[in-house]
Order: C-alpha cells, then structure tokens, then sequence
C-alpha cells in the first residue's frame, strides 16, 4: 500500500472512531432524556430506616426490602424502571415497576399517609378497604369514584385488579403473609411492592418508609426535602424531652382478651416514650414489639404512674367505659388524677383514626404531644394533634 493510500486508510479510520465516538455522545444523551441519571431528582438518603435499601444506575434504581415478611425472610429485589426504557438484565427474578408509578392501589392506611405526605394522592386508583379513611382528599376521590375498593373477603379481588391492572400495589408485610399470595397478580404483569415498616424500631425509621413512595414516584428531591424538616423537628423535641428534669412514670395499653400488651424495650413505642421524657417500667426489656402480661402483673406499676396514655386503639372516650371493663382500673393514680390520655382525637365517624395514618409520617408531632402531655411547661403553646385527655366519669 501506498503512502498516499496508507494516509486515506487512517483518516478514514479516525473517521470512523469519531462517527462511534460522536454515536456514543449520542446515544448517551438519548440515554439521559429517557430516563438516565439526569432524570432522577436526586436520590433518596436512608438514615434511620434498616428494612430496605435503594441502589441508582442509568435508567433504573433497584430497591430491596430486606425483611419483608418476617426477620429470617430472603430479601426480595425490585427494579424501579424509568417508563420506556428496557429492562435491565441480569435480574431475572425481579419484579418490574416502571416509573414514576401513574397509578397506584394501596392496602393499608399507612399508606394513605405516605401519598398524602407527598401530596401525591391523585395517584391512587384503589385501596384495601374505603371505610377506614381519615384523609379528606382520599375521601373525597372516593365519592368521586376515582378511587374503588379492592379487597374481598378478606382477600383481594383479583378479578377487578386484573381489569384495572394499576402500575402499582403497595402490599403490607407481615409474618401471615407471603409473597405467593400475588402469583396470580405477577403473571398478570401487576407488580405488588411490600412495604415491611412495622420491622422498624424507631418512629423516625418507620416514618423514614416515605422515601420508597418517593422512589417509585421519581420525587426523590422532595422526599428528601420534607422528611429532612420532620427529622430535625424531632430530633430537636426529643433533645428537649430527653432533658426534662423531671420523668414522670407510665403506663400504656389495657387489658384485653386476658392479656395486657405493653411495648418492649427496643419497640418504637417506648423509643417514643423515652424521646418525651417519661419513666417507663418496661424501658430496659431487650426485645422489640409488645410484651404479652397479665393484668396482675400490671398492676402494681399501674397503681403508681403518673399517667395512662394509649389506653385503647378503640374510640374510648370517658373514664366510665373504662371501668366498664374493669373496675379495678379506678385504683390506678393516673385514673384518680385524671391523667388518661388516648389517641384517637383524629377518630371520624367512619371509624377511622389520623393517628395510624398522618401520624405515621409526622412522628415529631406526635412527640410533641406526649411531651406536651408529660411536660406541659415545655411546650406552653401546643395543642395537641392526635391525642385527647378521656373525659371524667359522668354520674
């Protein structure tokens, strides 16, 4: 070959490598508009939560509930895909979610409390149960019929999920359920995303759930952004309660079906009963959720704590149904003292409760009511948001 020839062959060459590099710039750009880094506002920071985790790539994030059935489960894989794009490979046995979800059903109240933390609720299409609603938005998309019921007997009803086929079910996990419990709806292409909160152990960790909502909505700059606020509020009146001089003693709960439930050392209860400067009998058990006991064995502590809080997740409101069930609950201090406080000020006449909903993603301002209830000096100003003092008994 040539000079003259070996000189054509090499501009032709580096032409070509500038044609590929200039495809590569190309397709990169294309990649981006579609759905790559670019697109994801940020991504979700993970600071209290243990049960799940989300990893970012190109065009898809990957989202693993680590315990989304009970504590020695396998974790289950999720692939976050940006809408039109493909699916990655090498995760075969992952569910498909495309994002942002468009649509979504949603089985527990907590979840209508994640939706209307990002005020997304014009997303949902279906819940579990219509009955037991406290947001006014999701209520009112009910009466509109923008949102239908799904469950069935206890179950789901596979037929009408199948019909509306919704990018999304948000499913509860618990040791009852398991995951063949929507084969029916996988093979339909429906993927059903668990959300495993109740393994938390902190009110900040529970709440911190949030952020998978963020996820698969691609509101990973707002999730941050609002969940950053109740962090900090929290933290700051849980300092502030931690603080208090004085530690008032309590008690939670009541006795039912023969056994008294009171929250274990490591349980987001008493995390929250800590934060707000009380003195808990049961505070040093080492062991999450409650502690099945005897009335007999409450007893004694109930006789001397100062207060009564969470004394039903029913609608009690007045110290007369309380001895209504027992009448040995008149000799406890905080019943004498009028220091009984429940829940359910954010109970409707539907028999829903704000407190299993809202109060799930807004924990700092349930701390403020319990230090508000506990030290009323610290916070002078506050009205309490989901708790209520229980009315004297009525003669």
């Amino acid at each position: 070959m040539s000079l003259k020839q070996n000189t054509i062959a090499v501009l032709v060459m580096l032409g070509l490598l500038a044609g590929c590099s200039s495809s590569s710039s190309l397709y990169e750009k294309n990649e981006i508009r579609r759905g790559g880094n670019d697109s994801f506002s940020g991504k979700i920071r993970i600071n209290h939560a243990k049960g799940f985790t989300i990893d970012y790539h190109k065009n898809f994030k990957i989202v693993r509930i680590l315990s989304p059935f009970e504590k020695n489960t396998d974790t289950m894989t999720y692939l976050l895909v940006q809408r039109g794009t493909p699916r990655p490979k090498g995760y075969p046995a992952s569910q498909v979610i495309e994002i942002p979800v468009r649509s979504l059903v949603a089985m527990s109240s907590l979840h209508i409390g994640l939706v209307g933390f990002l005020e997304a609720e014009d997303v949902l299409t279906g819940l579990g149960n219509l009955k037991y609603v406290s947001s006014q938005r999701v209520i009112d998309r009910i009466r509109s019929g923008k949102i239908v019921e799904v469950g069935k007997d206890q179950g789901l009803n596979e037929e009408l999920l199948v019909t509306m086929k919704p990018d999304l079910i948000m499913a509860t996990g618990s040791p009852v359920s398991k995951m063949s419990r929507y084969a029916s709806l996988n093979a339909a292409g429906i993927p059903v995303l668990i959300n495993s909160e109740w393994v938390e152990t902190t009110p900040l960790a529970r709440a911190e759930w949030v952020k998978l909502l963020g996820a698969v909505l691609n509101k990973e700059a707002e999730v941050n952004a609002k969940f950053e606020k109740v962090e900090k509020e929290y933290n700051r009146l849980a300092d502030m309660g931690r603080k208090a001089t004085a530690k008032p003693r309590l008690i939670t709960g009541m006795n039912s079906r023969d056994a008294w439930f009171v929250p274990n050392g490591n349980s987001y209860v008493c995390q929250f009963l800590k934060d707000a400067g009380g003195a808990y009998h049961w505070a040093d058990t080492k062991a999450t959720g409650s502690l099945p006991l005897s009335f007999e064995a409450v007893y004694p502590v109930a006789l001397e704590a100062d207060f009564w809080i969470n004394v039903s997740i029913g609608n009690i409101e007045t110290k007369q149904e309380i001895l209504a069930r027992d009448v040995r609950y008149a000799d406890f201090k905080a019943f004498k003292n009028g220091q009984i406080y429940g829940y359910n000020k954010r109970f409707n006449t539907q028999g829903a409760n704000d407190y299993w909903e809202s109060g799930a993603v807004n924990p700092h301002d349930v701390l403020a009511d319990l230090i508000k209830i506990l030290h009323p000096e610290l916070l002078p100003d506050w009205e309490l948001v989901y708790y209520k003092k229980l009315l004297a008994v009525s003669y």
